[in-house]
């Protein structure tokens, strides 16, 4: 058991202690900015209005695409193209175009219509609720 130093007369708090406390602080505070402040957890992208039917939109800051392939069937898929990496681009005649090489994927699946990407953009979580897109 410790000792407490010469005229003092409470517990004594060590510098692991201190920093310790410091690690959990600052670790909550990320974790509670990471889930976003828009209310409901994620961060909203739009309106389900924004996402037209047949299409879809690209969020190049967020890296992912939503579509919507049929009336209230929202999908998401990564923006970011399994061929070599780049940003795609549009959301055209019911497919995801990448602009570098001429990829394109199928809205309602990301599954690839035409390469030179070989395999389908990942799949993002998404929640639609009270008319809006958010980004899980």
């Amino acid at each position: 058991m410790r000792q407490l130093p010469p005229g003092s007369s409470g517990p004594v708090t060590s510098r692991r202690t201190v920093l310790a406390g410091a690690v959990t602080a600052a670790a909550a505070a990320a974790l509670t900015s990471a889930c976003g402040d828009e209310g409901g957890g994620g961060k909203v992208l739009a309106p389900t209005s924004g996402i037209p039917v047949g299409g879809g939109r690209v969020f190049a800051d967020e890296k992912v695409v939503v579509t919507q392939p049929a009336e209230g069937d929202f999908r998401a898929f990564s923006a970011v193209c399994t061929h070599q990496g780049c940003t795609v681009g549009s959301v055209t005649n019911g497919l995801i175009n990448c602009p570098c090489h001429a990829s394109r994927f199928r809205i309602a699946d990301a599954s690839v219509a035409s390469g030179p990407a070989t395999r389908p953009l990942p799949e993002r979580r998404i929640a639609v609720e009270d008319g809006s897109v958010r980004l899980l």
